[in-house]
């Protein structure tokens, strides 16, 4: 069958920023709030962040503002203003409200989901984040029920890592994860490991996987950290 020219919502965002499309997206599609951030400006050199801090921490990963969190909304058209208004902003999207992050090497990270299959076990997204400055690898990010941040080194103590010993952060309120197809620094995109989808719309409790990721983040810690590990993680 041929195409219809100019068909009624056909190719409707056609010629649009991708970050706009994706932006109105996570706030149309799965009802998450979102707030635009910085941005990389290329140049002579290596690209620059638009804060315009030569020594910016996270380039293009960052909010543009102190108020941010109080900003972030969930409104299609609110995003597609800020995203109009700053086409190559990059997404944040806060923790603590809809879900939170658990955050980990990408080692470890990918070690675990291979397990978490295995285990038949429910995922929700998860994001890919380039390495940031001050830090080594790439990142995973697992999307979980609000509520986990606080309660992190206890369920890790249950298991046997006292605090600090493992790369396993949970982000929660007044923090964020960076969405795809967002830029971060010089080294790449933020990407999904698993894509947001119906089957999983509903994100899993932060205590279903714990031990895989705490058991991976083991694995793949240093030397004299492994010789720690709990027997039977």
């Amino acid at each position: 069958m041929e195409d219809i020219p100019d068909a009624p919502g056909q190719d409707k965002n056609a010629g649009l920023p991708p970050l706009l499309i994706e932006a109105v997206g996570y706030a149309e599609n799965r009802h998450w709030e979102v707030a635009p951030g910085t941005w990389l400006i290329d140049g002579d050199g290596s690209a620059r962040c638009s804060c315009g801090d030569p020594r910016c921490a996270l380039p293009g990963a960052h909010p543009m503002d102190a108020d941010w969190a109080r900003k972030a909304s969930a409104g299609p058209g609110a995003v597609r203003r800020w995203w109009t208004e700053r086409p190559r902003a990059s997404i944040l999207l806060p923790t603590g409200r809809s879900f939170d992050v658990l955050d980990v090497p990408e080692t470890a990270g990918c070690l675990a989901l291979a397990r978490m299959e295995r285990m038949d076990l429910q995922l929700g997204p998860v994001v890919v984040l380039p390495s940031s400055p001050g830090r080594v690898g790439r990142r995973l990010h697992f999307l979980v029920l609000p509520g986990v941040a606080a309660k992190l080194p206890e369920m890790l103590r249950k298991l046997g890592w006292p605090p600090g010993r493992l790369d396993l952060v949970a982000r929660g309120e007044g923090d964020w994860t960076v969405a795809p197809p967002s830029r971060i620094g010089s080294t790449g995109y933020a990407q999904w490991a698993r894509s947001p989808s119906e089957s999983n719309r509903w994100l899993p409790d932060a205590a279903e996987l714990i031990s895989p990721l705490a058991y991976a983040c083991g694995r793949d810690a240093p030397a004299q950290l492994q010789a720690a590990q709990p027997a039977g993680v």
